[in-house]
């Protein structure tokens, strides 16, 4: 299954930068919008049975039994960009290279600061920091929103992107989801930093049960 989605993935990225299309909610090919609706609905299944099957899943086995899946705000375009990171040239000695993020537990996680992606939602321009695992080739944004402590947890979310070829990428909003504190307090999670608090409410991506 994840090989069917990364496919679906690569054949959906190929599209919008073969085309251009700016993925802005604005004039939206209309098979751009499905092929993407498709792998958001298929990442939030895989997200379920993660939970529900998993030895990883941050529920207890009793949560286990009675888990009936996440739940997300409906998927919308109006929260997916694309476009070029603003990377950052700091050298591997330099003290800007990495970025020591604070956690839940009072300790910290080290990351790297790959760089800066900028998006405009009503009309208005947005600036978000992204980072990198030391271990990982995925790109790393934590951040908080309006919703935080109503609509989704308090202590913000986390969304997970690609590089892609020409050091580009897709934010999807509708693929934020909660870290793993949010379910089980004794989990050590990053906190996002001050430069990633938005100053607007993200009505995308995974809220509150309740």
């Amino acid at each position: 299954m994840k090989e069917r989605i990364s496919n679906l993935a690569l054949f959906i990225i190929g599209i919008l930068f073969l085309t251009q299309s700016p993925l802005m909610g604005e004039e939206m090919d209309p098979s751009i919008f499905s092929l993407q609706f498709q792998r958001v609905m298929e990442w939030r299944r895989e997200r379920d049975e993660f939970f529900k099957t998993q030895e990883r899943s941050p529920l207890t086995t009793k949560q286990k039994r009675i888990f009936k899946g996440l739940k997300y705000y409906p998927f919308d375009p109006q929260y997916i960009f694309s476009g070029q990171i603003e990377r950052y040239s700091f050298y591997i000695n330099d003290p800007k290279y990495y970025a020591i993020i604070l956690t839940n537990r009072g300790t910290s996680k080290r990351y790297i600061r790959y760089g800066k992606f900028h998006f405009k939602l009503d009309n208005k321009e947005y600036a978000i920091e992204i980072y990198k695992s030391i271990l990982s080739d995925f790109l790393f944004i934590p951040f908080k929103d309006k919703t935080n402590g109503t609509g989704t947890y308090e202590g913000g979310r986390y969304i997970d992107a690609e590089i892609l070829v020409g050091y580009k990428m897709v934010l999807d909003f509708n693929m934020a989801y909660h870290p793993p504190c949010a379910y089980n307090n004794q989990l050590t999670c990053a906190l996002p930093p001050r430069e990633n608090m938005l100053d607007i409410p993200i009505r995308a991506g995974e809220k509150r049960s309740k």
